[in-house]
């Protein structure tokens, strides 16, 4: 036997797989295991101090691989790659993973527009009462029912009042006998006293004969609001036969967001929209702001008057409503997408130069249109983030930043425990959210649709039914579910955390 070429051969089988590792370590660029991650170098003079998970970047792994926590690969983090100042550094082949998108601050100005939901109600203005001017009995009804249509002129009813004869009968003895001119006046005031007008003492003196009957008719084209009389009845003097209500003209209980709210004026010009008559656009002006805020939804009242043509406004019917107040001054303004809304306060994260990113909180003006007006915080020509900054806020927190912004002073109590996850929103309702989201493994939730109540109670105006956002929430010692950062989520962030 010669033992000594099989040897040979096994050690160029050995040379050559090692030759072949090495080539694919070099191409995947994954360092080999038996290397210290401290020493592992990505490219000349770049030490890489570890790995990270940008969803969750508190959790650091001492080699590449994908994340235990959702479908993507670890990222690395490099030496001096760590700002100071609130600063967030991320390699640029990330940022383009993340999907980062960014606008530019400009001055502009946009039209101050505010849409809000009401319902119609009566004009209580235009309400008439017919009451009973004598005590008597209710011979004829002519309108029987509530919310009856009646015309102006229009019988109501008539009633018997016996307590009318009499005095009709000596009246009319002194004015035939004519003696006494002052007594015969007084005993006309005294009809007058029991609740004739001039009209029916007019017609007594012509015909003179008693007129015990009183037939009382509509003073206004609308319809019955409330009915309090029957044939048959009693009724005393000053009882509320009919309630009337003019619908040439009716009101709209608009609900508006309380931060807007302050840009209201009455005179505002309206246009309303009723799902009854689609297309068609009902005008009016706002009449009152009322002095009251809905503790529930965190809106105000404002009570708008509209037009009426034809009666096609019915109360109880539910309106959308668009308040036009022209166009504002010049000012700042970015994509409201870009605001990250804490509770709190309002933050833009703003890109400055080689994949350094920046949270600044700054002061919101009016929003409209997409854009938002900036007061203090930003500058004309600053880079903003508008799609990705929720995963850049996952790198580092705000509230965190903040702190180092404004100087390390003396230790503050734990924040609350806080968990992020990606969902849809299945509705919006008075300051609170139905999301519908996938296991939330941090918190111990599977996948389920539940209510979150939105940042400081105010859903923001843009979101709508089926929008995808990236959101962080607390769950608070009562058991409510309180969401603390919210962002839209760009098409190119994963489904972390979304049932399918």
């Amino acid at each position: 036997m010669r033992p000594v070429p099989l040897i040979i051969f096994g050690f160029v089988l050995v040379a050559a797989a090692a030759a072949g590792g090495g080539y694919w370590f070099a191409k995947s660029g994954i360092a080999p295991a038996n290397e210290a991650p401290a020493a592992a170098q990505d490219s000349p003079g770049r030490r890489i101090l570890y790995w990270y998970d940008p969803m969750v970047p508190q959790q650091h792994f001492d080699k590449p691989g994908k994340s235990p926590f959702m479908d993507m690969q670890l990222v690395p983090k490099y030496a001096g790659e760590v700002s100071g100042e609130g600063t967030v550094s991320i390699d640029p082949r990330v940022v383009q993973n993340l999907g980062v998108r960014t606008a530019t601050a400009t001055m502009g100005s946009v039209e101050r527009r505010i849409e809000a939901v009401g319902s119609v109600a009566w004009n209580e203005r235009a309400v008439f009462v017919v009451q009973a001017r004598s005590g008597g009995f209710v011979e004829k009804l002519h309108a029987r029912a509530p919310l009856d249509r009646v015309a102006k002129g229009q019988p109501l009813v008539e009633i018997l009042v016996p307590d009318w004869a009499a005095a009709q009968a000596e009246y009319l003895l002194l004015r035939r006998a004519g003696k006494d001119a002052g007594l015969a006046e007084a005993a006309r005031n005294r009809l007058q006293l029991l609740g004739m007008n001039e009209e029916q003492i007019d017609l007594l003196e012509k015909t003179g004969q008693p007129q015990t009957r009183i037939t009382l008719y509509a003073p206004i084209n609308g319809v019955i609001a409330e009915l309090g009389v029957r044939e048959g009845m009693t009724v005393m003097s000053g009882a509320m036969l009919f309630r009337l209500v003019d619908l040439s003209k009716v009101w709209v209980n608009a609900e508006v967001p309380e931060a807007q709210g302050a840009w209201l004026r009455p005179g505002t010009a309206v246009e309303a929209r009723v799902p009854s008559f689609p297309g068609r656009v009902f005008r009016g002006r706002v009449s009152a702001i009322l002095p009251e805020v809905n503790a529930a939804t965190r809106t105000l009242r404002a009570r708008v008057e509209l037009a009426n043509p034809g009666g096609s406004l019915k109360p109880g019917m539910f309106a959308t409503l668009v308040f036009a107040q022209g166009t504002g001054a010049k000012a700042l303004l970015v994509p409201s997408e870009a605001v990250i809304r804490t509770g709190e306060r309002s933050v833009i994260i703003v890109a400055e130069r080689e994949g350094k990113f920046r949270p600044r909180e700054v002061e919101l003006g009016f929003e409209s249109g997409g854009k938002s007006e900036i007061r203090k915080g930003l500058s004309e020509g600053d880079k903003v983030v508008v799609s990705g900054q929720f995963l850049i806020d996952s790198e580092a927190s705000l509230r965190a930043s903040g702190t180092r912004m404004e100087g390390a002073e003396a230790p503050k109590a734990a924040a609350p425990q806080t968990h992020r996850a990606v969902g849809e929103v299945v509705s919006a309702g008075a300051g609170d959210l139905l999301i519908k989201h996938g296991a939330i493994p941090s918190a111990g939730m599977g996948a389920m649709t539940m209510p979150f109540r939105a940042p400081n109670g105010i859903v923001p105006p843009a979101l709508k039914k089926g929008d995808r956002i990236l959101f962080e929430f607390s769950i608070k010692p009562d058991g409510e579910f309180q969401i603390i950062d919210l962002a839209p989520a760009d098409a190119s962030v994963p489904e972390y955390g979304v049932r399918k």
